[in-house]
């Protein structure tokens, strides 16, 4: 994915920059009511902050010293914003879905409604994981490991940011169903869950092998299931 390519080069292409500073700015607004707008900004920084050190070093390796460091703010400011690392890092993990989906928006892949698209997308995983090799994993699935099990805020959280980002794909998906692309008994749920679920079995391969292939054989059998609820051009005409 293109913020696993960020990890290899470092920063952010000023394209995604832009489409990921938007996406935490608007969620970085919802949860800071009452603060300014200096205090949302350095509410954001501390955000994006964290989150590059989390990907970059992992849950258990980041100190709140670490971010402190990282944002030249005080304990004081910091814990201002936050009440303590388990709510920072809750943020965190939004902040990872914003940088995933800007990421997928910077690469014309708004939305995922037709066959041509789908299959964009999942050539999208696979260049990007071969440009890395692996390395980093999937921002949301290597903290799944590291906090699944250690706090269930930081799991509902996770596990609401996989639905969100599973909902991307299903809403395609019916758009797909609607527009006869797909037979009318497909269930786009189960289809985006089934996707997904191909994607970070393979990105968590990818990482351990060092290599593209367990995310290219993981996607191509999640669409040829998908092929199954395939409807032809002719069979799309017949309403």
């Amino acid at each position: 994915m293109d913020y696993l390519v960020h990890h290899a080069k470092t920063k952010l292409d000023s394209q995604v920059q832009f489409r990921y500073a938007s996406h935490v700015a608007t969620d970085a607004r919802a949860p800071a009511r009452g603060l300014t707008a200096r205090g949302a900004a350095t509410r954001a920084r501390i955000v994006d902050a964290a989150a590059s050190l989390v990907y970059e070093q992992g849950f258990a390796g980041t100190s709140l010293d670490d971010v402190m460091a990282a944002t030249g703010t005080s304990k004081s400011q910091l814990y201002h914003y936050f009440a303590d690392k388990d709510a920072l890092i809750r943020e965190v993990i939004k902040a990872q879905l914003s940088r995933i989906i800007a990421a997928q928006e910077a690469a014309g892949l708004r939305e995922v409604s037709s066959w041509e698209r789908l299959h964009r997308w999942c050539d999208h995983f696979v260049t990007a994981t071969r440009a890395t090799q692996g390395a980093g994993g999937c921002p949301l699935g290597s903290l799944v490991g590291e906090l699944a099990d250690q706090s269930e805020p930081a799991r509902r959280v996770l596990a609401q940011c996989f639905a969100d980002w599973q909902s991307y794909l299903s809403r395609g998906f019916e758009a797909m169903r609607d527009n006869g692309e797909l037979a009318a008994q497909a269930d786009p749920a189960e289809l985006a869950l089934t996707l997904m679920s191909a994607l970070q079995g393979g990105l968590l391969m990818a990482q351990a092998t060092r290599s593209a292939r367990p995310v290219e054989l993981a996607l191509n059998m999640a669409l040829q299931h998908m092929t199954t609820y395939r409807r032809r051009p002719k069979q799309a005409g017949r309403r």
